[in-house]
């Protein structure tokens, strides 16, 4: 069959049409699969560390700097047994003896002018306190206020361009939101001034306890599954928005460590008593 003239034509142009649109099609991706998977994997790109942040690093990088450890020293008196039978104070055998013994705990500044805030059961009785920003400096701190009933504390330090957060609202929280819980757990392990960083939900709200032989009256309280473990005590935690929701205090144990049951005194309660003191 033979083709006219226009046919040929026709042809020709709709090949041409065709090899455009293939090359258009093709033109913008990579020239091979090795170059598909090169462009994707560079290493130090910083698209790569932005798709890491989210929500909860920045919060965390927001509090954190206003996290301190506390170091305290208090002195206790113990009962010595005397091996002659009789001792000079106590006629039941034992001397009284005073001794240093050094614990820490956690607190968070919230004010630009050095304040802050912790638990009663950190700094009681202490007959010297430390507290070691993460930047590493150190300071001696002073007694404001104590609230041995509700378990609050108020100490402060004397510094220049410290850091501090904010006490934010605990009266809308969600259960189930994320939570963060900052602090220096076995601190004296870890010889480190930062803090530790646990995420988890807030668990539950307005927990409350009958008073404990210790005479705190725990009320209201927010309950979170983040991580809470010895030296936690004190510390912040925080929502999404960088802001201090509760002051960590204790948790459900049998043998010491987390097991997904803590306790912070909400912000709002804190606030009130540190108002007063």
């Amino acid at each position: 069959m033979k083709i006219g003239c226009f046919g040929l034509i026709l042809i020709i142009l709709l090949n041409a049409g065709i090899s455009i649109a293939l090359i258009n099609h093709f033109s913008d991706r990579p020239a091979n699969i090795k170059d598909m998977f090169t462009e994707s994997k560079m290493p130090g790109k910083k698209a790569d560390m932005i798709s890491r942040e989210n929500s909860i690093t920045r919060a965390a990088s927001m509090v954190e700097p206003a996290v301190v450890s506390v170091n305290v020293m208090k002195t206790e008196i113990v009962r010595v047994g005397n091996p002659f039978g009789f001792g000079f104070f106590d006629f039941f055998g034992t001397t009284p003896m005073q001794r240093q013994v050094q614990s820490i705990g956690s607190g968070v500044i919230y004010d630009p002018e050095g304040y802050i805030v912790t638990n009663a059961h950190v700094v009681s009785g202490a007959s010297k306190i430390k507290v070691v920003l993460p930047d590493k400096r150190e300071f001696d701190a002073g007694i404001i206020g104590i609230d041995q009933v509700h378990d609050i504390a108020k100490i402060k330090i004397s510094g220049n361009k410290l850091p501090y957060a904010k006490l934010g609202n605990s009266s809308d929280l969600i259960i189930g939101e994320w939570s963060i819980a900052l602090g220096n757990p076995y601190g004296f392990l870890m010889n480190d001034s930062k803090p530790s960083v646990s995420v988890g939900v807030i668990s539950a709200l307005n927990r409350s306890f009958a008073p404990r032989a210790d005479k705190h009256v725990y009320k209201n309280m927010i309950q979170t599954d983040a991580a809470v473990n010895p030296g936690n005590s004190g510390g912040p935690l925080a929502n999404i928005n960088g802001e201090v929701i509760g002051i960590n205090t204790f948790i459900f144990s049998e043998n010491g460590g987390n097991v997904g049951i803590g306790f912070a005194i909400p912000a709002n309660t804190v606030k009130a008593i540190l108002a007063q003191m």
